[in-house]
Parts: structure tokens; sequence; C-alpha cells
């Protein structure tokens, strides 16, 4: 089945997903990675809200891939910090520190959806701020992880579609800034499926957290093969 047409048919469960990487496969992916403390910092996709989806673990995005990093990896630890609502400068000043100090080598970033909703919030400073954000981040020589958030904007929302167009671009700028790993959602087709929004139609479901967890884990084993090239 094409990929691009992937969105129009319903699954019953992950475990019939072409779109979720079972567990054994997410792991065969993940040999020889080398990192051994994840930390995840953000706002509440960071912290992995989202509706329940049936047939589909309870279980966040960062959660599942770092199952999959510990089942290859026992010794690896997992820290999220995520907080709903926060914005960037909330980040840098409530998580940054604590997650440091922790001393991760591999960190994914997910903030700066929630400045765009401030009304002095101009698209330059958001750049600025998440930039001062992954420079802190990185100062202590962690590995930097991001992804763009999908363009799943209709109805009520679809006006707000320009403005996450150009934060998806700063995402991808900063990203290329810190030599960080970039999952790409923007175009995704799993934003067209049905089970990809919870009711709220700004969080992701767990049908959609699965899918992310795959592509993000799908682009640390790209990473690891580049770096052992």
């Amino acid at each position: 089945m094409n990929r691009d047409t992937l969105q129009d048919k319903e699954f019953q469960s992950e475990l019939d997903d072409p779109m979720v990487l079972t567990p054994d496969a997410a792991s065969q992916m993940m040999n020889d990675m080398p990192w051994s403390r994840f930390a995840v910092i953000g706002d509440s996709i960071a912290a992995g809200i989202g509706d329940p989806w049936p047939g589909y673990a309870d279980l966040p995005w960062a959660d599942r891939v770092a199952a999959t990093l510990r089942s290859v990896r026992p010794d690896l630890t997992y820290l999220n910090t995520g907080r709903i609502g926060a914005t960037i400068d909330e980040v840098r000043s409530r998580q940054v520190k604590p997650v440091l100090d922790w001393g991760p080598d591999l960190v994914h970033v997910n903030c700066g959806g929630n400045d765009l909703f401030l009304h002095d919030a101009g698209i330059v400073a958001v750049e600025r701020g998440l930039d001062e954000l992954c420079a802190a981040v990185t100062a202590g020589g962690a590995r930097l992880s991001m992804f763009t958030l999908a363009d799943a904007f209709t109805g009520p929302f679809l006006p707000l579609r320009p403005r996450f167009a150009e934060f998806a671009d700063v995402v991808r700028r900063v990203a290329g800034r810190y030599d960080a790993i970039l999952t790409e959602f923007w175009d995704h087709p799993a934003r067209l499926r049905r089970n990809w929004l919870s009711k709220d139609r700004i969080h992701l479901t767990m049908a959609g957290h699965a899918v992310v967890a795959t592509e993000v884990t799908r682009s640390l084993a790209r990473f690891g093969d580049r770096a052992a090239a």
C-alpha cells in the first residue's frame, strides 16, 4: 500500500498499522545507539497528553521512544519535564537547569507552539527564544532532537495555519544551527487520519503518539547509521 494512501484506511490496532513499528522492529533499529540518558523538555506535546484510542496503548510518544531505547540499553534512564501550557521562557526558567543537572546525552525539545497564541508574539522573537533555549540545552554536549508540528489545521483552527507554517520553518532553521536530529511531521500523511488528533483538535491521540514515536525512532536510527559511517 502506498504510504500516501494510508490515511484513508482505518486500522483495528497498532499491531496492524503500517505507520507504527512493532516493539521488535523498533528495537532492531535502535541497536548500537549511543545514548543512555534521554530527557524530554517542553510543553504538553513533550509531556504526552492526549485522548486514548481503541487498539493503541495508552503510552505517549516519548515514553515509547524511551522504552525502545531501554530495550537495547537496559541501563538507560529517562526524564520528562514537559508541562501543559509551557512557553519557551517557562521551559528555560523551570526545566533546563534540572535537566542539565541530571546530565542527559540526548534531549528532545518541544515548545514554542504556546508562544504563538500570545497576542504580542512575533515569529522573530519566537525563533530567538527557541534558539537560546537550544543553545542552553546543548551547552553540556547533549545531542538535540526536535520535530515539526503537523499541518492538521481545519475548521476554526484554519486561520492559525500560516503562523504555524512559519513556526515549522523556525524549527527547521534552529535544528539546522544545532545539528539536531529533526523529524518532519508538517506534511506527514498520518495528519489526515481521523485518529490523529484528540477531541480538542490540538493534541495527539494515543494513535497519533504511536506514529510520532515510530518516526522519531526512525530519525534516531538514521542519525546512528550516519554517525557510524
